[in-house]
């Protein structure tokens, strides 16, 4: 379920991202584009703690 999620959350970030790129918003849409691997990292993240336990 947690993959799920952190999934659509970078799913989302990442449609907002070029939203505000395509907005004329380049600063904002590249500090919104560095969340995506930032969660995706997050979740690789959360797995290897679960592998582990």
């Amino acid at each position: 379920m947690a993959d799920k999620l952190l999934f659509i959350a970078a799913l989302i970030s990442l449609v907002f991202s070029e939203t505000l790129w395509f907005s004329k918003e380049y600063q904002h849409a590249i500090y919104v584009g560095l969340w995506v691997p930032t969660i995706l990292c997050f979740g690789i993240y959360l797995k290897l703690l679960k592998q582990n336990r």
